[in-house]
């Protein structure tokens, strides 16, 4: 077996990508996310650059390559589910937060953070809840949904989850995602099945519509 071979299954060791996950997840936290390089990513996992570049196309992706699977996820519950678009959403919401968040508080926490410290990350993160809207929007047509209907749903369900999302990774706070994603849905169905309160003035009381 010659060096070359050696060195070749050394790049190749099973869980690469895992691997560069960590690393990158790691150095992002030590040293700041514009202070790290592909090169200081790839040597913390014991790989090269070469190996980093067939995985992940930027450093950025590889804090957030598990995307996929929340977008898997989102679309097979909200395409197996029979509830009214709305409720289908929060439920598929509610699934990626027990399937993929659960016991997972302090590393989210440290995601975020390393998220906002950077404009780039910002950006990102902004492309890929895009991408996750579409698929869920696309998920919902398919279903029969007319365009209107299926945007609406998913952004409804889409604001639910950032609202639960801020509120779960609060410093204070210690409740299930799933839990405060269900308790938001439940607010959002009071505020918009609520009596318009600003346009209920009595006869001889002004209007209050702002």
């Amino acid at each position: 077996m010659t060096s070359d071979t050696i060195a070749g299954m050394a790049r190749w060791q099973p869980d690469a990508r895992g691997r560069l996950e960590a690393a990158a997840f790691e150095l992002f936290r030590e040293r700041g996310f514009e202070q790290t390089t592909v090169a200081d990513i790839a040597a913390r996992a014991s790989l090269d650059k070469r190996t980093f570049y067939r995985l992940f196309g930027d450093k950025r992706e590889a804090l957030f390559s598990g995307s996929g699977r929340v977008e898997e996820v989102l679309v097979r519950a909200v395409t197996e589910t029979d509830a009214g678009p709305f409720e289908a959403v929060v439920a598929a919401f509610r699934r990626v937060a027990e399937e993929l968040f659960a016991d997972r508080l302090e590393l989210v926490r440290a995601r975020q953070a390393i998220i906002e410290s950077s404009p780039e990350l910002q950006e990102r993160e902004l492309r890929k809840s895009g991408s996750l809207a579409a698929a869920v929007t696309a998920a919902l047509r398919a279903r029969g949904l007319d365009e209107t209907t299926a945007t609406l749903a998913t952004e409804s369900g889409a604001t639910v989850f950032r609202v639960a999302f801020a509120r779960w990774i609060a410093p204070d706070s210690d409740a299930p995602l799933s839990d405060l994603i269900a308790e938001v849905a439940a607010e959002l169905r009071a505020i918009t099945s609520a009596p318009n309160a600003l346009t209920s003035a009595g006869p001889d009381e002004p209007s209050r519509r702002w």
